[in-house]
C-alpha cells in the first residue's frame, strides 16, 4: 500500500480532459482499430460506467468488443451517482443472470468509479469473474487525491467524509486476475491511485491520452482484447 501522501492531479491536467472529445472524434472517423486485434469467441464482458456518465459513455467499447466477439453488456442502471443497497443489489443479479446465460465466467470492465464496483463484484463473487480491468479507477493510496471528490459528496450526502479504513480494506485485489489501465496525464484522479500493487494475479497497463477519454482509447480496447484472448 502507498504512503506518501497524494495531492490531486494539478489543474493543468485537469484542463487537459478536453483532448478526450479529440480523442472521440478520431474514434467516430476511424474506430478503435478492432480489426487488427484477437478475436473472441463469444465470453461476457460487463462494463461499468465511471461516476456522473451511463451506458452511453462506454458505448464505443463495448461495441467493439462485440464486433471482436465477445458478448459484451452495459450495466443498464442510467447514470452512476454512486453505490447504494438497490444499485448493489441490481448488479448481483445482473452479474448472475450473465454468468447463468453464457454458463461461463464474467469478465468486468470498470471505468474509475465502476472499476471500483467492478473489484467489489469480484472479491465477493470470484467463482463468476474470469478478470476484472480497471480503467482510471481510484483503488489505491488516498481516496482525496482526485477532482470529484467534492462532487461525489454533492449526490451522496450519507459519505461527507472519506471512510479511510474502507477505503484501505479494499486496495487488496479480489482473488482474479486484474489488469489496471492507467494513464499519467489523468486530470480526474492521481494516476498512482489507479494501480494495483504487484502480484502474482495483479498487472497494471500504461496507455497514453486522457481519464475521460479511456472508453473510447484504442490502447484501452487493445489491452483488454489481448488479454481476454489469452484467457488471462
Amino acid at each position: 500500500m502507498m504512503t506518501d501522501k497524494l495531492s490531486p492531479p494539478s489543474m493543468g491536467l485537469l484542463l487537459g480532459e478536453s483532448r478526450a472529445m479529440l480523442a472521440y472524434g478520431r474514434y467516430l472517423a476511424k474506430g478503435l482499430g478492432h480489426r487488427r486485434l484477437p478475436a473472441g469467441n463469444g465470453q461476457p464482458v460487463l462494463v461499468l460506467p465511471g461516476f456522473g456518465a451511463s451506458d452511453v459513455s462506454t458505448r464505443p467499447l463495448r461495441r467493439s468488443l462485440a464486433r471482436l466477439g465477445y458478448s459484451s453488456y452495459g450495466w443498464a442502471q442510467g447514470t452512476n451517482t454512486g453505490m447504494n443497497r438497490q444499485r448493489r443489489e441490481l448488479l448481483v443479479s445482473q452479474l448472475q443472470a450473465i454468468h447463468a446465460r453464457h454458463e461461463q465466467p464474467v469478465a468486468l470492465v470498470g471505468w474509475s468509479l465502476g472499476g471500483v464496483f467492478a473489484r467489489e463484484l469480484a472479491r465477493v463473487f470470484p467463482q463468476r469473474v474470469s478478470h476484472v480491468f480497471t480503467l482510471g479507477s481510484p483503488i489505491n493510496g488516498d481516496p482525496e487525491a482526485n477532482n470529484v471528490s467534492a462532487l461525489f459528496r454533492l449526490f451522496n450526502p450519507q459519505h461527507q467524509n472519506p471512510d479511510r479504513e474502507a477505503f484501505y480494506d479494499r486496495i487488496a485485489p479480489p482473488p482474479v486476475p486484474c489488469t489496471a489501465i492507467y494513464t499519467r496525464a489523468d486530470g480526474i484522479v492521481n494516476w498512482q491511485c489507479c494501480l494495483e500493487n504487484e502480484g502474482p494475479l495483479t498487472e497494471n497497463v500504461e496507455v497514453t491520452g486522457t481519464h475521460v477519454g479511456l472508453p473510447w482509447n484504442p490502447q484501452v480496447l487493445a489491452a483488454i482484447a489481448e488479454r481476454l484472448a489469452r484467457g488471462e
